[in-house]
């Protein structure tokens, strides 16, 4: 009995044949389509996806396996686009971090140059008052006036030295002229062709040397510029320097003088050594400026001497020479002092370009 119904159990679930009830065909013949239509729709898709492939960017995660429900899923675009939201922020970030920190620089360079502009003003205005004391080096503070006083007299001397070369350029010119008026008129006036002729040729000597005398003179005057406007004024510059470095360390040295004078808590002590600090570094920086002062001014002074002794020495035999008529001698002063003169087809006011 246990077989019979085991046996008819089986025929029920897996039908072999048409032949049974009518019922149950309707059954089988039912569940075989929707089997049918499951595997359809399963290769179907698996075709799609063969044909199509996966794409990046609508590629989804899905949590419950292939033809599962769709919750769970995660399009990777949107992680994609985190990513890039994260990378841009992170960006950003570093950015503003960065231009924080030149902000934050730059603030403390003005704080440190505001704070030591003040103290140099408190220090200035001390010293001119009379309440304030200053740091005085009498042997240097001699030689740098000595040395602004030959710079206004070399001035001068530059400035009349100039004068002189227009005005004597003025008169070369007029020669000139008026010995091409003296030639053209001894061709014109056969009477009086000799005494023009005679002028004429005076006044063309008198100009060719006094173009040999304006060499000589415009080599002066640009030697002299060269001392007064760019060695000279080269030294200042470095004696500007270490008395702008005198007055730094006369500040500090005075804020640091004040801070002893006070008390001596925890705050003040950190602000002495804050102060003792800033006071060793003025304190170098100006006894180096002032080393620097004593060398330059040591070097000018033999530079001045061996200028002036030979340009001065120039300008005293080319004067005597062309005053004295003594034309050889003028040419030899200038092959002396290794002048050369342009040719003559060169154009006249060349030489004032170098002025």
């Amino acid at each position: 009995m246990a077989d019979s119904m085991m046996s008819k159990a089986a025929t029920m679930e897996i039908p072999i044949n048409s032949n049974g009830d009518s019922r149950n065909l309707a059954e089988d013949d039912s569940l075989e389509q929707a089997a049918k239509i499951q595997w359809s729709l399963r290769e179907k898709d698996l075709q799609q996806v063969m044909v199509s492939g996966p794409n990046l960017n609508e590629t989804s995660i899905v949590s419950g396996g292939y033809g599962g429900t769709t919750e769970g899923i995660i399009p990777t675009s949107s992680i994609k686009g985190s990513n890039m939201h994260h990378a841009s922020s992170n960006s950003s970030m570093m950015a503003e971090e960065a231009t924080r920190g030149v902000a934050v620089e730059k603030f403390d360079i003005m704080k440190k140059w505001g704070l030591n502009t003040y103290k140099c003003t408190k220090q200035m205005i001390s010293e001119r008052f009379g309440r304030g004391s200053r740091t005085v080096d009498l042997e240097l503070e001699a030689q740098i006036e000595v040395l602004r006083e030959t710079k206004r007299k070399y001035e001068n001397v530059l400035h009349l030295a100039r004068a002189l070369t227009n005005h004597f350029y003025s008169m070369v010119q007029t020669q000139h002229a008026l010995g091409d008026t003296f030639a053209d008129l001894s061709q014109k006036s056969p009477e009086l062709r000799d005494e023009f002729g005679y002028n004429a040729e005076t006044q063309k000597l008198l100009c060719k040397n006094g173009e040999t005398l304006l060499g000589a003179i415009n080599f002066f005057v640009s030697s002299i510029n060269t001392l007064v406007n760019k060695t000279m004024e080269d030294t200042l510059m470095t004696i500007k320097m270490y008395e702008n470095a005198r007055l730094e360390f006369d500040a500090y040295r005075a804020d640091l003088e004040e801070l002893n004078m006070g008390p001596r808590d925890a705050v003040t002590m950190a602000r002495i050594e804050a102060a003792q600090q800033q006071y060793q570094i003025h304190k170098d920086k100006y006894e180096r400026l002032r080393s620097d002062v004593t060398i330059k001014l040591k070097f000018l002074e033999e530079n001045k001497v061996k200028v002036m002794h030979k340009q001065l020495l120039l300008f005293h035999n080319a004067i005597s020479a062309y005053f004295a008529g003594n034309q050889q001698q003028l040419e030899q002063t200038l092959k002396q002092f290794n002048i050369k003169l342009k040719p003559p087809g060169a154009d006249k006011p060349s030489w004032l370009e170098e002025q």
